[in-house]
């Protein structure tokens, strides 16, 4: 685990902003930024339990996080975290062949330019620096980016419309 979290102690996050006259629509010029992003802490899944172990520098962050229901984390696809993925654009949505090829921006696939992942996670107790969750997609050591509380009325759209190819989400 040790080095698993030296790793990514830093993660960098770059955007590329092209600067060719072909692209019109981007401002001339623009140069590429680098963003450095570093982990608060990591999922741990064992022991029949999932938990966010928030780094102890960060726990005073936690403050007033037990008066909600829900959390959105924001982690890093470490897994698929390789040269051939992050340059993949276009997948069938949810690998299934029979949905039309897609742009990763239209879709929740793991293979994207930059690994940000959002999973909206269900608090059971936070104890010190560790918040136990209900469940999530992500693997036992992902690096977590940052913890928002969910807002009712904030967090939703009342007319929000999905592709045609989206079936309805597994609970």
């Amino acid at each position: 685990m040790k080095s698993f979290r030296l790793i990514f102690a830093t993660l960098i996050v770059t955007a590329a902003v092209a600067s060719s006259a072909s692209h019109a629509e981007e401002p001339s010029g623009s140069p590429v930024q680098s963003f450095v992003v570093q982990p608060i802490g990591h999922f741990y899944n064992a022991d029949n339990r999932t938990c966010i172990i928030v780094d102890k520098k960060h726990q005073a962050g936690l403050l007033g996080l037990d008066q909600y229901s829900h959390i959105q984390v924001f982690w890093w696809f470490s897994n698929n975290d390789n040269p051939q993925k992050r340059s993949v654009l276009q997948v069938h949505p949810q690998g299934n062949r029979n949905n039309p090829l897609t742009g990763v921006f239209a879709t929740r696939s793991p293979s994207r330019p930059n690994l940000i992942a959002l999973t909206l996670c269900k608090i059971v107790s936070i104890k010190a620096n560790v918040i136990e969750i209900e469940r999530t997609d992500a693997f036992d050591g992902t690096p977590i980016l940052d913890i928002k509380p969910f807002i009712p009325g904030y967090d939703t759209a009342e007319e929000a419309t999905v592709a045609t190819w989206l079936k309805t989400p597994k609970k």
